[in-house]
């Protein structure tokens, strides 16, 4: 009879602590499903930016508990484009060429918060560039060159060109002009300039201003003589 009072109890026993332990496990089961699952940036597609074109880059968080607290902790975002936080965006009309590295973190509003970041780069592209196919040179008394187009843009552009020179006195002689429609994502054709604006110590200016027909939005780019081209 003792004996089996022994075994009777022992077993009541195992049953108590194996329902405790089941209880304890639940618990803690229920304790995590509670707490928020890990914060993460999603990665989003960036692209290139367009200098003077509207940009916006959405800002995306998972995980964690809304809503989110964004902010720019390292780094420079493009000059025209701002970290905005509702809604969670970077965005703007970016003003320079330029690729940009910086980092953006994300805070949630559990307690106690949890917070990750990213590096991220945004390249700009100018849209439109200028640049010597031949750099200007003096022959005689004839100041000469040329330069070639690139239209960024993903659209045709009405395009002017104008080559001038400078002298120390701020006088400005016309060296070559063009007007025409340039497709983009196209290089345009060498452009010749010459002239003989007379005798002095010039900086050569190339100016080349496009906009879309129709449109308001303007590109320019310029290209500049580093030094002074003497005409004796």
């Amino acid at each position: 009879m003792v004996r089996t009072m022994r075994n009777l109890v022992t077993c009541c026993g195992v049953v108590v602590f194996a329902w405790a332990a089941a209880f304890a496990a639940q618990g803690q089961s229920s304790a995590a499903a509670d707490q928020p699952a890990g914060l993460v940036i999603a990665a989003q597609p960036v692209g290139s930016a367009l200098v003077g074109r509207s940009f916006n880059l959405p800002l995306v968080a998972t995980g964690g508990a809304a809503p989110y607290s964004w902010r720019l902790i390292d780094g420079q975002l493009p000059a025209g484009l701002k970290l905005h936080a509702h809604p969670a965006a970077i965005s703007g009309v970016p003003a320079t060429a330029g690729e940009y590295r910086f980092t953006v973190a994300v805070a949630d509003s559990s307690a106690p918060r949890l917070q990750v970041q990213r590096a991220m780069t945004i390249s700009v592209i100018a849209g439109l560039t200028i640049d010597w196919k031949q750099y200007p040179n003096v022959q005689g008394a004839t100041l000469s060159g040329s330069v070639v187009v690139t239209n960024q843009a993903g659209q045709d552009l009405d395009l002017t060109v104008i080559v001038v020179a400078v002298n120390s006195m701020g006088r400005a002689t016309t060296l070559g002009y063009q007007h025409f429609i340039l497709a983009g994502e196209q290089s345009g054709p060498v452009i010749p300039f010459s002239s003989s604006p007379g005798l002095g110590t010039y900086v050569v200016h190339a100016d080349a201003i496009a906009h879309r027909p129709g449109g308001r939005q303007i590109y320019r780019a310029r290209k500049q003589t580093s030094q002074p081209l003497p005409i004796n």
